[in-house]
């Protein structure tokens, strides 16, 4: 069948044959997903390796290059017949960009899809656009993956996954493989998609590796989540709580341990109790997730199931210097104490010092002032730093005003139409606001008898 015995044998007219089919797109295409049904005859002869290193070329190279024609059902009665459903050739043929062959390579079953994928990785593929591959081919396999997590969702994928244990097997089996052939590389696919694959592996009981690896994926890049993506519902078998608390502690805790790390090689400044004058910068990633941890507080506060030390170790798992302003935490934690009225006095003691009363803004310590959900400690803490925080403000006030009246008058004479009337009104108005204060704080203690050191030591006016 060769050369050897005369012109246009079977060897020498299979290589040209070949050779024709390899140089187009979608005949390339065609006959790899033709050698899947006789795959040992393939290999041995190695049609499948040279399709890969074909489609391979044409996936790194510019579409324009080569011949790459719109596949057709009814040009290849053994291609999968799904190959082109839903794709009208038109549409397909003006694809443009990076992605134009995510979808035809997502009709491969998984071991030559794994192939071509790392095939195509080590050929130079930007690992964006390897890691938008694999997020295509699961999401296609895994419908569930298209799905926004939801209380709801939990029945329904557990009526969709018992009918089918093979299916949902499958799906894990391949889940697991998808996962392990990410690219490395932070950010190459977006926080949401991230979540959805954690999700998806909670729920198919993937392998705790599969787990760990999307978990510090997911704290890698913690700071681009969103809230709703966090509110991962519990799919254990112990149901405890209604959301999945510790899988959101270790990720929080996987981005405590790489920023800390980060930072303390960069910017050691950045962990001391006040780093935010000379690392800013450094800090707004932190200061990032410390706003989507609190506001996740707030959101799982509502469960009654959720116990107190839960609540506190990942409420603890931000530093202090994370928050400038403690608002979102006090408010997570006051939705808490609604929702578990019978707390006791001391374990409400013990919760509220992770508030840090001096962080509070004018609006939460008007609220906090008044909210007889706190300990009274609590109350009187944050309207003494409230007074002293008006008392520095008058004080500054008056000294910014006397600097300007000098400046204003060398010769020492004060001229009170020169702003001296506007200064008292303010001064006026502060100390109406600290009198508003104490009467606030007299009423609260005339209802709480147990309460009587504080008065005199709070009260006390400045001689």
């Amino acid at each position: 069948m060769n050369e050897n015995y005369g012109e246009g044998n079977l060897i020498s007219l299979t290589e040209n044959f070949l050779n024709e089919v390899l140089s187009s797109w979608s005949d390339s295409i065609k006959a790899l997903l033709t050698c899947e049904q006789v795959k040992s005859y393939a290999e041995e002869l190695r049609i499948v390796s040279r399709c890969i290193d074909s489609l391979t070329m044409k996936a790194c190279s510019d579409p324009n290059m080569f011949n790459r024609h719109d596949c057709s059902h009814s040009q290849s009665p053994a291609a999968d017949p799904a190959l082109c459903n839903g794709i009208s050739p038109d549409a397909k043929s003006q694809l443009q960009g990076d992605d134009w062959w995510y979808e035809d390579l997502s009709f491969f079953s998984l071991p030559i899809y794994k192939r071509l994928i790392l095939s195509i990785e080590a050929k130079g593929m930007k690992p964006e656009n390897v890691a938008a591959s694999l997020l295509h081919y699961v999401r296609k396999f895994i419908p569930y993956m298209n799905k926004q997590s939801s209380f709801n969702d939990k029945s329904n994928v557990s009526r969709a996954s018992t009918p089918s244990r093979t299916s949902e097997a499958n799906h894990k089996a391949l889940l697991e493989e998808i996962v392990g052939l990410l690219p490395n590389k932070k950010g190459v696919i977006p926080s949401k998609y991230l979540v959805r694959l954690l999700r998806t592996a909670i729920i198919l009981h993937a392998s705790p590796s599969c787990i760990e690896n999307l978990e510090k994926r997911i704290g890698a890049q913690l700071d681009q989540v969103e809230l709703v993506d966090l509110l991962i519902p519990n799919m254990g078998y112990s149901v405890e709580t209604l959301y999945d608390i510790e899988c959101i502690q270790r990720i929080t805790d996987h981005f405590m341990s790489i920023y800390l790390a980060t930072t303390a090689s960069t910017t050691p400044c950045v962990i001391e109790e006040r780093p935010l004058i000379t690392g800013a910068d450094a800090l707004t990633p932190m200061t990032m997730v410390a706003n989507l941890v609190d506001a996740y507080l707030a959101e799982v506060a509502l469960d009654v199931n959720l116990k107190l030390p839960k609540f506190q170790s990942l409420a603890s798992a931000i530093p202090d210097y994370a928050r400038p302003l403690d608002d979102g935490l006090y408010h997570a934690i006051d939705v808490y104490l609604k929702a578990h009225p019978w707390l006791i006095d001391s374990e409400r003691e013990q919760f509220c010092r992770l508030l840090n009363c001096q962080k509070l803004s004018l609006e939460a310590s008007t609220h906090a002032a008044q909210n007889e959900r706190l300990p009274l400690r609590v109350i009187v803490q944050v309207l003494f730093f409230e007074q002293l925080r008006l008392r520095t403000s008058i004080s500054s006030w008056l000294f910014v005003s006397d600097n300007l009246e000098n400046t204003q008058n060398p010769s020492g004479q004060i001229d009170p139409a020169q702003g001296g009337e506007n200064l008292r009104d303010r001064v006026s108005e502060l100390e109406k606001e600290c009198s508003s204060i104490r009467n606030e704080l007299k009423k609260l203690i005339k209802t709480k008898r147990s309460w009587t050191i504080f008065p005199r030591f709070l009260f006390r006016k400045k001689s």
